[in-house]
């Protein structure tokens, strides 16, 4: 005879045990009886700290169990998250469609990297994810689970179940004595970790329309920002950021430091449409303060420290880099291969960048570093030591020589 869920139903299919990506609001509050009444199974509740606020946190045990979890687990991510996860990123230089700077894309590996490891550590059969059928997040969850334990059977309830909205859920909810959230529901949808702060919904589905003021929680309006400029030196080692005006900080802590830096004066607000890998277009807002700092302090050194040829490559592989990190392929053998690619060229990309941060905008002041290959020696109008000025009359005519070849076939000569 089948199993029986919380209702006396027979299963869909018999799980044993589940691992769910709990955020403790009304989705995933529901999603936990739901899997029992239709899996017929246990429920563990996974919630991992990305930097999303201690208020994210409060009260989360109490209510997973209140839902019918037989229990919660939490795991700080925050060091593993900044250093294996967005710092790659940003050696990369990776950016995708020319302004998002990944912030999503990259915590939800993260997220599932654990939830495969609590799987294990519980014995539970498989692992679950309150992603809608809509967008991006189902596709990098699964992805990675699929990479890290191919054995792990997946359930995604909002592909399956006949919820279609919030008055669906909150019904459910009450039918089965599940705790509803009292907090009030935000007119946008919003997803914050320690690298950035989005804002999707409500009046931004209107790519015509400005966002309002009081949306921003990570910055302040540039016109409110000090009337005086703030001076931040980023030090930087083989690529990685590692010091702010010469005090080394954890991956962590630095790009907390910096975000409190960057929100003061406004720095890192982008408004985009983008492409979703579903296929359809989404308007998103995002605030990335600490990390818009990052990407110009990373970006000018090597200005300094890799030749054009390099340069040219890695921004050209940073565009596919970009792109697998959004699809949710972090685990894919292509992505880790280019980073070693990244890795090995930013070995000299040793050094400091000195930034003036004012009203939202940041701009390079002073760039510095043992392995630069710029030489003034070389580079200025008065010294003829190294480069001989009359070099170029040769170098130019062999350049040009195509030109000048199609220059003569045109008139005849």
């Amino acid at each position: 005879m089948a199993a029986s869920g919380v209702d006396g139903k027979v299963p869909l299919k018999k799980l044993n045990k589940v691992v769910l990506a709990y955020s403790g609001g009304l989705d995933t509050s529901v999603i936990v009886p739901w899997l029992r009444e239709n899996y017929g199974c246990e429920v563990v509740c996974f919630t991992g700290d990305v930097g999303q606020g201690v208020q994210e946190l409060e009260g989360l045990e109490q209510k997973a169990k209140a839902s019918g979890a037989c229990q919660l687990v939490v795991k700080d991510l925050k060091e593993e998250f900044v250093r294996d996860f967005i710092f790659p990123c940003l050696r990369a230089g990776a950016i995708y469609e020319r302004k998002y700077l990944l912030g999503t894309s990259m915590a939800r590996p993260v997220i599932a990297k654990a939830m495969v490891d609590v799987a294990k550590e519980v014995g539970a059969d498989a692992v679950s994810h309150g992603c809608t059928g809509k967008g991006n997040d189902q596709v990098r969850f699964e992805l990675t689970f699929f990479a890290l334990n191919p054995e792990l059977s997946v359930v995604a309830p909002w592909r399956e179940w006949e919820i279609k909205g919030r008055e669906d859920a909150i019904e459910y909810a009450i039918k089965h004595n599940v705790p509803v959230p009292v907090t009030k529901k935000s007119i946008y949808s919003r997803d914050r970790n320690l690298w950035h702060l989005s804002h999707e919904g409500d009046i931004l589905e209107d790519p015509a329309s400005e966002p309002k003021e009081d949306m921003y929680m990570m910055t302040v309006d540039p016109k409110e920002a000090p009337d005086q400029p703030e001076y931040v030196k980023i030090g930087i080692v083989e690529g990685l950021p590692v010091s702010i005006n010469g005090k080394e900080f954890s991956p962590a802590s630095l790009l907390s430091e910096l975000n409190e830096i960057g929100g003061k004066h406004g720095i890192g607000r982008i408004d985009m449409v983008e492409n979703r890998l579903v296929g359809m277009k989404s308007r998103g807002v995002y605030e990335t303060p600490g990390g818009t700092i990052l990407f110009a302090a990373a970006r000018e050194l090597e200005s300094l420290t890799l030749d054009r040829e390099t340069i040219q490559i890695k921004d050209f592989l940073a565009l596919k880099y970009a792109e697998l990190v959004y699809a949710g392929r972090w685990f894919d053998p292509l992505r880790e291969s280019m980073d070693a690619f990244m890795k090995e060229i930013t070995k000299t990309t040793t050094g400091s960048v000195t930034l003036k941060l004012y009203k939202g905008s940041v701009s390079v002041t002073g760039r510095e570093g043992p392995n630069s290959l710029y030489r003034q020696d070389i580079s200025s109008f008065e010294s003829g030591e190294i480069y001989n000025q009359a070099d170029a009359a040769g170098f130019i005519r062999l350049y040009g020589l195509p030109m000048r070849v199609r220059a003569m076939l045109e008139k005849g000569l």
